[in-house]
């Protein structure tokens, strides 16, 4: 019976130590993303090998902005005067990033954000997989 006991114990002690606080999250969310697979609700998923586009990911304080750039090979990107900028919030135990455009306004939800991985759960159900991004490393 100790035995059961300390291996429940055991258990949600582990389960409860690798759950990431949305404070965390936010903390981790700056910085550039490259897409690695998205998973769609019906369980199909489609990887990205190779991405020419990479999203920079920005938060000062209650306000964040996402921007689409372009990896250039000597080591600057090319950014696109497109940006969308969002609201993060913590809400329920999960941070929320709230975007409005002139076009839509939609949320996201952060599932993980460490610092080489960033999880995202758009509202069709679907969740985007990034890795961080690293510049080209060419042998001299």
């Amino acid at each position: 019976m100790l035995k059961k006991i300390l291996f429940i114990t055991s258990i949600l002690l582990l389960v409860s130590c690798t759950q990431q606080s949305p404070d965390e999250q936010l903390q981790n969310l700056p910085g550039y993303w490259e897409i690695e697979s998205v998973e769609f609700p019906d369980g199909t998923k489609k990887e990205y090998n190779i991405s020419t586009t990479i999203d920079f990911i920005e938060v000062n304080g209650t306000e964040g902005m996402r921007k689409k750039v372009n990896p250039q090979l000597d080591g600057t990107f090319k950014v696109s005067k497109d940006a969308e900028a969002f609201i993060p919030k913590i809400e329920q135990d999960s941070l929320q990033l709230y975007y409005k455009t002139p076009f839509d306004t939609w949320k996201e939800t952060v599932l993980l954000a460490k610092d080489s991985t960033l999880h995202v759960l758009n509202k069709d159900g679907n969740i985007y997989k990034y890795k961080k991004f690293s510049t080209f490393k060419f042998d001299e």
